[in-house]
């Protein structure tokens, strides 16, 4: 059984779209890979046909993957969440305790982390550590190198 994630809808059409990009496009042309090497004559001996049937073999694994995650979604209605705590698709403003440094993010599933747009998944050390948390409670997280404490300031969804 696999593990269900929760996405936004705008992530699971990326997902989707990224499957049927991999099924409908990239497998055909794995394929073609595999025909024009096999062209070539002697396959103990043909370096080609071994690169193209590892990579189609790479590229079947990411479809059964992707297959497998865009079964097991659900979409996440925003409108519908908790804002008392720290959930998947909240926003969250966060003060570093040691160098009181505020930052915000949005914890999201895995697929559709980005920290650059502020986007942090929720299976990361600092996401694991805030879900359930509330305003005005102390996050402690265990990163690396160390153990670093956060004070979460406000929660917020969309």
């Amino acid at each position: 059984m696999s593990k269900i994630s929760y996405y936004t809808e705008e992530g699971l059409k990326k997902l989707k779209k990224e499957l049927d990009q991999l099924r409908d496009v990239e497998r055909p042309k794995a394929s073609q890979a595999i025909a024009d090497a096999r062209d070539k004559g002697d396959l103990s001996e043909n370096a080609e046909y071994d690169a193209a049937k590892e990579a189609q073999g790479m590229l079947e694994m990411r479809i059964a993957k992707l297959e497998e995650v865009v079964a097991s979604a659900r979409v996440v209605d925003e409108s519908q969440l908790d804002t008392s705590k720290v959930l998947i698709h909240s926003n969250v403003k966060i003060k570093n305790k040691a160098n009181n440094q505020t930052l915000s993010y949005k914890l999201v599933a895995q697929s559709e982390a980005d920290l650059k747009s502020g986007k942090i998944s929720v299976d990361s050390p600092i996401g694991k550590g805030l879900l359930g948390k509330k305003a005005g409670d102390t996050a402690k997280v265990s990163v690396p190198n160390g153990e670093m404490e956060f004070e979460i300031l406000e929660v917020s969804r969309g």
